[in-house]
């Protein structure tokens, strides 16, 4: 964003007058120092999550540039893990915001500016082959993540966690959105299929999950894509949800995004870079992984599976509860992406037909991985 034109400081709007008190005290006694222009301020972005962030540029006796504040609400949201898990993926050699101020008591935080760009913004599903460089940079700053892991130092994607998620898809997508009351046979059915996914990805490897790996959460650096130099690679955001889990959940999450399809040939290529980088990293030694690409990618799958099940619920939640619809523009895409999994595997067979039975169709259709109609 040129600094030359920057938006008014109107353009950031506030609800409560106390906290932008609060804040602009806070800003104005951290200017001197990091050389920043208040008037410059203006939004950067706001998540599915109660927090904001604002971009704001540095005077050029400062070098110039711009830097990143947080808001983020203390009785919403938590920033402790944030600055646990940037210490980590800093400490893995993964580029990720450094935290130059933080004030705990009310949530905000100056944080270093990666770049304005997200991966998703500059991604065409119709040019893959322009698309590989960035996924090889980002499947190497994955490994260089799971490389890094260690057991105790992040909460446990386990059981409870897989099951919660699970039940979003179930309260939120089904019962709410759907406005839909499952029958005792529908339920047990839903139930068999939790049950049999959460024992696959509970079998595989554990290593640090970043939770939410996606195109939307990478961003260019400002000063050129190059990841033959540090300050040249992707940047990754929004990791302080991160848990030690199952291996396959960044990739799943990488290659089946939110926003964006991939033709079926395109998520092969790219998973298979991944599990060649991961194997020469040594972390594949369950199951056969690192000799069978074929059991690796079906426990890829089964991961997927979950985790679109739970985002369904996710993006009706943000529709109804947090006056988000946008969200839910997307989710005809995960529905996708379950009937596709559900499609392939027998056991899965029974919450095809739930899907289809709730989604209204009624007659077999022809899958091609991704692109929806």
């Amino acid at each position: 964003m040129s600094t030359s034109h920057p938006a008014p400081p109107t353009a950031v709007a506030w609800t409560d007058p106390a906290r932008k008190r609060a804040f602009d005290g806070w800003l104005r006694d951290l200017a001197p120092a990091h050389g920043l222009l208040p008037e410059t301020l203006r939004l950067a972005s706001a998540d599915a999550s109660f927090r904001r962030y604002f971009r704001i540029d540095r005077a050029p006796a400062h070098r110039g540039g711009s830097l990143i504040v947080m808001d983020a609400p203390p009785e919403h949201e938590d920033c402790r893990p944030f600055v646990r898990v940037a210490a980590l993926m800093r400490g893995a050699g993964v580029r990720v915001p450094e935290v130059l101020a933080w004030d705990e008591d009310n949530g905000f935080m100056l944080l270093s500016d990666l770049g304005e760009r997200t991966l998703l913004q500059s991604l065409d599903p119709a040019r893959p082959e322009a698309a590989l460089p960035y996924f090889k940079d980002a499947i190497a700053a994955l490994v260089d993540w799971q490389r890094a892991s260690r057991p105790g130092v992040l909460p446990p994607y386990d059981d409870a966690l897989l099951r919660r998620e699970l039940a979003l898809f179930s309260d939120w997508y089904l019962a709410r959105h759907k406005g839909l009351a499952l029958s005792e046979p529908q339920r047990q059915t839903l139930q068999a299929a939790f049950d049999l996914i959460v024992q696959r990805v509970l079998a595989q490897p554990t290593v640090w999950v970043h939770r939410d790996y996606m195109a939307r959460n990478l961003v260019l650096p400002s000063g050129g894509f190059d990841p033959t130099q540090p300050d040249g690679r992707l940047g990754v955001l929004d990791f302080q949800d991160a848990v030690h889990g199952p291996i396959t959940y960044d990739i799943a999450s990488l290659m089946r995004d939110a926003f964006l399809s991939w033709d079926e040939e395109v998520v092969l290529d790219v998973t298979i870079r991944y599990w060649e980088a991961a194997r020469r990293a040594g972390l594949l030694d369950a199951e056969g992984w690192s000799h069978d690409f074929g059991a690796f990618y079906r426990a890829v799958e089964w991961m997927g599976l979950q985790r679109h099940l739970k985002v369904a619920g996710i993006f009706a939640r943000l529709t109804l509860r947090d006056g988000k619809p946008c969200y839910l523009d997307d989710t005809p895409r995960f529905i996708g992406y379950i009937r596709h999994t559900a499609a392939r595997y027998r056991e899965l067979k029974p919450l095809l037909q739930l899907i289809d039975a709730v989604e209204g169709i009624d007659a077999p259709v022809a899958y091609t991985f991704g692109r929806l109609a």
